[in-house]
């Protein structure tokens, strides 16, 4: 028998880290790459693995010291061969990537979970919200899991150039237009300095981040992520052809979750200059004017980013209204502000034809409101997007698809063959982030034999723009259409004291109560913020609540989520912050 003293790896730049805890104490066995401390810095958190099997004789760090790459952890007692020469310097840990701190990974570089010969129990295609939920909840579960992703980092469209990057320049478009509007209150900060390729770099350190992190969780749950295209070739085989070369992997179950990629309009030139929704996240250059084809939640946000940067944009949409399906209440406190900002907004209008010139591209409408036509620096093309199902060998699985090329599914997110299972946007409207993500969860429960199903009562959909909508459950013009006779109870932001304070008393609240049983039906906002408040109706739905439960919780004062309180009680008929209606 003989001592090995085992120290902290390398660890990167970071000095003084900090022991948040200890794992083993004295007389412990410990096993080879069991963990043995936690240390922490304020960007990273890992745990230190035991070298070698062995019993622990002392230690030489305590919960809240300090330690640096090097110093002394703790002293083993291992057999002879086992303490050999230590290297004067330790070798690197696995992981010391920046990530909250409770997401902790072992530095063990251990062979992923089940991975035996390209076989796994589950498979999921697609590394996007929904795949990467359903691989981990999956992995907690006991199961072993191969997760292909065609892209070089997790995430999916969402994360890497999607709704993680446009929010964070929505956030820079907010800011400026904020500091633009203290002008009336007595603030001048000067027209904006924009550099944009600082801008792109605070865009993309953000989906750094976040990808970082998801390969971390996915390594510390020994999730096996394979990187290369997938197709299916067999009811129980997907090929894989990446930058390692091509191989089969045997699965017993799988789920399907290749999300969806923007709808191009057929007949338009091949031209840098005509973006999609991934290019223009791009900020390539500072055009002078942008033509936004397409009125819906992608193209409206879009516009707002490029306005609040000073370029002269123009809206045009096929539909007669801009956020189709959403209350024209609502959407009028948008289109309102949009209108004073945009150079136009037309509606019921169509793209003939995009031709590209030297000076710029040169754009004809088509309808009998067309204007005339003109040119323009950049046009976005926004309008819709469209499942990723070719290529990906569904016809080998036997999978059907509905009508509209998406893939049907049940409760438990089965599709018509039993251990193939479908979630996210493959499996149709809404294609939202956050119902990808419960349906992972869904469909890896049940396969990992729980009893699950995907119901929920309302799925929130939310326009990042300038102001906010948010809408939940039913609306107004479905109630209509539909036949439901509701009780709607609205407040006006002009009546709040938190939005007055910042500037934004165009906002409102609705909601909607079933008159049968009072139960809440349906929610809508639309104001700054809006989307933050969205999820307490989300809630409210799914609880069954009535406008009483909503009007006498206590809210907190002065806020622009007591805004649904005074919209419970204007339809309970209890409010006193308005007039009350007369019955």
């Amino acid at each position: 028998m003989s001592q090995l003293v085992v120290r902290v790896p390398e660890i990167g730049d970071f000095n003084d880290v900090e022991v948040v805890e200890l794992l083993v104490a004295v007389g412990d066995r410990v096993e080879a790459e069991q963990s043995l401390i936690v240390i922490e810095s304020d960007k990273a958190s890992m745990e230190v693995p035991s070298p070698a099997a062995g019993t622990v004789v002392s230690l030489a760090v305590r919960v809240n010291g300090k330690v640096n790459q090097g110093d002394a952890v703790l002293t083993l007692e291992v057999e002879g061969a086992a303490a050999g020469p230590q290297p004067e310097n330790p070798a690197p840990a696995a992981l010391v990537e920046p990530r909250p701190s409770s997401q902790r990974v072992a530095a063990s570089g251990a062979a992923p979970r089940g991975e035996v010969g390209g076989r796994a129990k589950l498979l999921v295609l697609g590394g996007g919200p929904g795949g990467y939920t359903a691989a981990f909840r999956a992995a907690d579960l006991g199961l072993s899991v191969t997760l292909v992703e065609r892209d070089p980092t997790l995430g999916g469209v969402c994360t890497n150039v999607g709704c993680i990057p446009s929010k964070a320049l929505l956030h820079v478009a907010d800011v400026i237009e904020q500091a633009r509007a203290l002008r009336e209150h007595g603030v001048d900060f000067g027209e904006p300095r924009l550099d944009l390729e600082r801008m792109r770099a605070y865009k993309d350190g953000i989906v750094g981040k976040l990808t970082g992190g998801l390969a971390a969780l996915a390594k510390a749950r020994k999730v096996r992520v394979v990187r290369g295209a997938g197709r299916f070739t067999s009811a129980n085989e997907l090929r894989v052809d990446g930058p390692s070369g091509t191989q089969a992997i045997a699965f017993e179950h799988a789920i399907v979750a290749t999300g969806s990629r923007p709808v191009m309009l057929p007949g338009l030139p091949s031209d840098p200059r005509i973006l999609d929704s991934t290019s223009a996240l791009e900020l390539s250059g500072s055009p002078r004017s942008l033509l936004v084809i397409g009125g819906g939640i992608i193209g409206l946000e879009m516009a707002c980013v490029y306005l609040a940067l000073g370029v002269q944009v123009t809206i045009v949409e096929l539909m007669d209204r801009l956020l189709v399906g959403v209350d024209r209440d609502l959407v009028r406190v948008l289109e309102k502000r949009l209108k004073a900002r945009c150079e136009a907004i037309h509606l019921g209008v169509g793209v003939a034809r995009v031709e590209g010139r030297a000076d710029g591209l040169r754009v004809t409408y088509d309808g009998p409101r067309a204007p005339s036509a003109r040119s323009f620096e950049r046009v976005l093309v926004a309008v819709g997007r469209r499942a990723n199902i070719e290529d990906i060998g569904l016809d080998a699985l036997g999978v059907a698809l509905a009508s509209r090329g998406f893939i049907p599914v049940d409760a438990q997110l089965r599709t018509n063959i039993p251990h193939v299972f479908a979630i996210g946007d493959v499996t149709g409207p809404p294609q939202l982030a956050h119902r990808a993500t419960h349906q992972g969860k869904v469909a890896a429960e049940v396969i990992a034999g729980q009893k699950a199903a995907f119901e929920p009562a309302a799925i929130p959909a939310i326009a990042y723009t300038d102001p906010e909508v948010a809408w939940v459950g039913l609306t107004e013009e479905q109630a209509t259409s539909q036949g439901i006779s509701v009780k709607k109870g609205v407040f006006p932001w002009s009546a709040s004291g938190r939005a007055l304070a910042m500037g934004r008393g165009e906002g409102t609240t609705k909601l909607l109560f079933s008159e049968e049983d009072g139960r809440l039906l349906g929610a809508g906002m639309a104001g700054a913020h809006a989307g933050e408040l969205i999820g307490e109706a989300a809630l409210a739905i799914e609880m069954g609540a009535d406008a009483h439960d909503l009007g006498m919780t206590v809210h907190a004062h002065p806020t622009l989520s007591e805004t649904v309180a005074f919209a419970a009680e204007v339809a309970a008929g209890t409010i006193t912050d308005l007039m009350p209606s007369k019955r």
